[in-house]
């Protein structure tokens, strides 16, 4: 891992990790930077009295809404603009003194009151039905998708290591006496050994164990030992220089007239020493990458097709490649289920989003869709903490879970009414 690293004078180390989240960090600001280039609602400018701006935004969509359409000849005209009251004025006519806190404080409340009552104005008619099946629906996608996200990497490590655990090697009643390990030793176990006399040198011990063994005049130099301990083992007359030997790896050893100079600290793990922590992040890549056919064919069929059946067809659809996981006994398998989980799966996202803003008149679209992303992150919080959980525990549970939930959110989006060919609200 040192190796992605480098330095802002000296004060400032970044390393991998470090790197890895500023990378991260890019996209978020470049969105900041974009929204700022982006213009204000037509909605929020008239509210606020800004009349002339929002006819040119208005204007703007319009024109170019029928470049796309190949009619750029046509005129944009407005015929009527419903202009609401503006919020300043409402408490002038409360207010008639216009106090400055008095006018805060009703302005705190009326903004407040307008928010709870657009909100309950989601459950009324004829938005009603909508709201509870959107909210179901996004619930139980959000719930698989994340809860997967969880439990999936784990069950990759999990085959990994019983396919590692699987090619042990295991050495009994060994003797050795007068050798140099120089040498990398690893998956290996070793009960009831005698070491004499020997060297390790400049060597790696990665997942050994060393049970019941004795070690008499050895002597250990720039030795790392990741993942191996001794167990009830014996060390006497022996030297240790330069290694991370300590007491975390000693378990219930003893060490008699033996001493440690210049330990090793901090972490000594490297990708090289846990092939496993790179292969998560290769298995994650190798999944959002699936995503992109996804978000291709979703956005080529989304109007042929409709929005109803790409939404409710690819949880279903999602939900049945999720079960199959349950026969998946290799790596190669399970990562395979995995890209097709997640292509599938895109597909219901954008779906839900068109259907989720299409459904909703203009004065209940952003706290509509704003309370559909709220069930999102509760069914995401509760999904990774339930998936959580089971991780290592039983591999039924969250197959079978998983997968009915999100079939059955599927035949719940599949109530929903189609949109295709309706004009917004």
């Amino acid at each position: 891992m040192s190796r992605w690293s480098f330095s802002m004078g000296s004060a400032y180390q970044f390393h991998s990790w470090r790197v890895f989240v500023v990378v991260c960090a890019l996209p978020c600001v470049s969105a900041v930077v974009a929204l700022t280039f982006m213009p204000e609602s037509p909605r929020f400018l008239l509210e606020n009295g800004k009349h002339d701006e929002a006819w040119m935004v208005l204007k703007q969509i319009h024109d170019t809404n029928m470049r796309a359409r190949g009619e750029p000849e046509r005129v944009f005209t407005v015929n009527r603009i419903k202009v609401p009251k503006q919020l300043d004025e409402l408490v002038e006519m409360q207010n008639e003194s216009a106090n400055p806190v008095l006018k805060v404080l009703y302005k705190i409340k009326a903004e407040l009151r307008g928010i709870w009552l657009t909100f309950m104005k989601c459950f009324d008619y004829p938005v009603k039905d909508n709201t509870i099946k959107l909210a179901i629906v996004w619930f139980t996608l959000s719930f698989g998708y994340y809860g997967l996200a969880v439990w999936f990497p784990d069950v990759i490590k999990h085959l990994q290591a019983d396919d590692y655990a699987s090619r042990v090697k295991i050495h009994n009643n060994e003797r050795i006496e007068d050798f140099t390990f120089n040498f990398t030793l690893e998956n290996q176990i070793h009960r009831n050994g005698m070491f004499l006399n020997d060297r390790f040198i400049s060597m790696k011990i990665r997942s050994v164990t060393f049970i019941d063994s004795s070690f008499l005049n050895c002597y250990f130099e720039d030795v790392s030992s990741v993942g191996s301990y001794f167990q009830n083992c014996t060390f006497v007359d022996s030297f240790f220089y330069n290694t991370d030997v300590d007491d975390a790896k000693l378990t219930n050893s003893r060490v008699i007239n033996s001493s440690f100079h210049h330990n090793k600290t901090g972490c000594q793990m490297t990708f090289d020493a846990d092939y496993s922590a790179y292969w998560v992040y290769f298995v994650n890549f190798l999944g959002t990458l699936a995503v992109l056919p996804g978000n291709i064919v979703s956005a080529l069929l989304m109007d042929k097709i409709g929005r109803l059946s790409m939404l409710g067809g690819s949880m279903v659809l999602s939900g049945i490649s999720c079960f199959f996981l349950w026969f998946g006994t290799s790596e190669s398998m399970m990562i395979f289920m995995l890209c097709l989980y997640n292509g599938l799966s895109i597909s219901a996202w954008n779906s839900l989003d068109v259907v989720t803003a299409e459904l909703y008149p203009t004065d209940r679209r952003g706290t509509g869709f704003g309370f559909c992303n709220a069930m999102c992150k509760l069914a995401a919080v509760l999904g990774n903490l339930i998936f959580g959980s089971l991780v290592g525990i039983t591999k039924a549970i969250p197959i079978l879970l998983a997968s009915s939930v999100l079939v059955a959110g599927g035949l719940v989006g599949l109530r929903l009414p189609d949109t295709r060919a309706n004009v917004l609200m």
